[in-house]
């Protein structure tokens, strides 16, 4: 009889499963398909082919997929490699608190190309991706004009603080910051447009709304200063670098997919005014599938005109990680990044460092999330090209979620890790 087992059945979505099917014949030709509906009642499924050894087993972390939506030696395959049933669509969960994702694990006969129905199923089983682990906190923070959400760890504290920041989705994304708390970072997810009473869209920066957040953080008794640490990706990115420039507050910088000067809006922080170098917002590009291309967006900053608008990291107290995906299809990260490190080089500054991926995309996330190529951006009202290779993708995923929590373990200090 078949069986498929999955443990551990509970875990952070970060966290490694191992997966393992017995009871079958030898060299049996079978498929394994992993199902998972979203909260926006989206169907994810991934499919992967396996011949079983002479014992009738199949071991994702040993046995090679021979085909399906990956092939090779992938143990967490199912769940990197998830895509969605409705186009352009991104698995981003919302209640990060009170619900997992329940993953759903089957195991066919033979090969399946299509999903065939679960009644056909030999053996499964369900597992639960969490996002926070057991006693992380979630406080909802309206304090001055601060609005976002606080997650605190387990345990008694003080933890050193995050502030975690996305770009142009808007709104207020979770998803990490809780994972973040479950490693032990009391994180602030901070809102900065189309959330609440904040402006509706994306428009000029005020650095001091993100430096009252990062006074309203380091002053909660559950923080542990003296300075905090950031989490950022895309237009996020580029402003956790001017916060890195100018507010003193910050001691470890992680730029996920960013660029190395002010664009599209100005930047303002007390007498200070950065304008941005303008978006070409007619070297867009629309593919076939109306999937909107923003890699021409962006001028090159290296031009003479610009040279004002380019953020003077080298003043930055505390330290900087880059985390690029060289085939980025949002922005030309690896150039934005190799300009900052010459630009320190230069100077004679050490502060810097970056971790350089080939052929993965611009939706660098944790390993939980899988592989996203292209999704539709509200603010926008189009699907956006992320770009990245997805086998490539995943393992950058992975080894860079380990490099962004040792950088913030040793800038911010130890912590206390939590796990289900």
């Amino acid at each position: 009889m078949a069986t498929i087992s999955a443990t551990p059945k509970s875990s952070l979505s970060d966290e490694p499963l191992k997966i393992r099917v017995t009871g079958l014949t030898p060299s049996q030709l079978m498929t394994i398909q992993a199902s998972l509906t979203d909260e926006k009642g989206v169907l994810f499924q991934a499919r992967a082919f396996y011949w079983t050894d002479k014992k009738g087993q199949v071991d994702l972390t040993r046995d090679a997929a021979k085909g399906g939506d990956y092939s090779g030696v992938q143990p967490m395959g199912l769940f990197l490699f998830l895509k969605p049933e409705k186009p352009f669509s991104r698995l981003m969960k919302r209640d990060v608190i009170n619900s997992p994702y329940e993953v759903r694990l089957d195991v066919f006969d033979s090969l399946q190309l299509v999903s065939p129905s679960q009644e056909q199923s030999l053996a499964s089983q369900t597992v639960e991706r969490w996002y926070t682990a057991p006693g992380v906190q979630r406080i909802l923070v309206r304090h001055g004009r601060v609005r976002g959400a606080l997650f605190l760890p387990a345990g008694k504290g003080p933890f050193p603080g995050v502030i975690d920041l996305f770009g142009g989705v808007g709104g207020l994304t979770e998803f990490r910051a809780g994972l973040l708390a479950s490693r032990g970072f009391a994180t602030l997810a901070l809102a900065y447009f189309a959330y609440e009473d904040l402006p509706s869209v994306l428009g000029p920066i005020d650095l001091e709304y993100f430096e009252e957040a990062a006074e309203f953080l380091l002053k909660h008794p559950q923080v542990r200063g003296p300075r905090l640490g950031i989490v950022a990706i895309c237009k996020g990115a580029e402003i956790a670098l001017a916060m890195a420039t100018y507010l003193s507050q910050i001691g470890a910088t992680v730029c996920i997919n960013g660029t190395n000067a002010i664009y599209g809006y100005p930047l303002y922080y007390r007498d200070l005014c950065i304008e941005p170098i303008p978006y070409k917002t007619e070297c867009v590009l629309i593919t076939e599938q109306g999937v909107a291309s923003f890699f021409n967006l962006l001028e090159d900053p290296r031009a003479k005109l610009h040279q004002e608008s380019v953020l003077p990291v080298e003043k930055a107290r505390g330290k900087i990680l880059l985390i690029v995906g060289e085939s980025d299809g949002n922005y030309n990260s690896k150039a934005f990044a190799t300009e900052i490190m010459e630009r320190m080089k230069k100077l004679g500054r050490t502060h810097c460092s970056l971790r350089s991926y080939p052929n993965a995309g611009h939706l660098i996330e944790p390993p939980g999330s899988p592989f996203c190529y292209q999704s539709w951006l509200p603010v926008v009202a189009r699907p956006v090209l992320w770009g990245g290779e997805a086998q490539a993708h995943a393992a950058a995923q992975v080894h860079s979620w380990r490099e962004i929590q040792k950088f913030l373990h040793l800038h911010l200090g130890p912590t206390q890790s939590s796990s289900l």
